[in-house]
């Protein structure tokens, strides 16, 4: 059983979003021993299963699987090239493109923009070391 904030963290979209799925008959949802709202795990692949096949669903028809909506924060273009920078959730990304092509879309600072990724490209970052482990003692 899941929460309407996992849910909704699962599916990409707002708690907000969820509810009102839940509100309108579009998935269903019992309450927890708190009063919560929750939704079955089983019901709610089936619901995000649904959505991704639904071209209707919210995106257009495409390959690429990784979308994340956001907010363009920068634009900086030369006469050939342009950098847009957008913010997804707690994510930057960096988008080089044609100036033309940002012309075209209209990008600016503050525009709702929609990062598509695809790519077969692994980008490997060096981690932290995990605190060592502690051991039980006793018994």
């Amino acid at each position: 059983m899941f929460r309407i904030g996992e849910a909704a963290d699962l599916l990409g979209v707002s708690a907000d979003t969820m509810r009102r799925w839940v509100d309108a008959g579009r998935l269903a949802a019992g309450r927890d021993e708190h009063g919560h709202r929750v939704i079955d795990g089983a019901d709610l692949a089936g619901f995000a299963r649904a959505q991704a096949a639904d071209p209707a669903a919210g995106a257009e028809l495409s390959s690429a699987r990784n979308r994340l909506r956001g907010i363009v924060v920068d634009v900086r273009k030369d006469t050939v090239m342009a950098q847009v920078d957008i913010q997804a959730g707690p994510f930057r990304i960096v988008s080089l493109m044609s100036r033309e092509a940002v012309d075209e879309l209209d990008l600016r600072v503050g525009s709702v923009a929609v990062a598509v990724i695809k790519s077969t490209t692994v980008v490997v970052e060096r981690s932290a070391p995990a605190a060592p482990a502690r051991g039980r003692s006793g018994g």
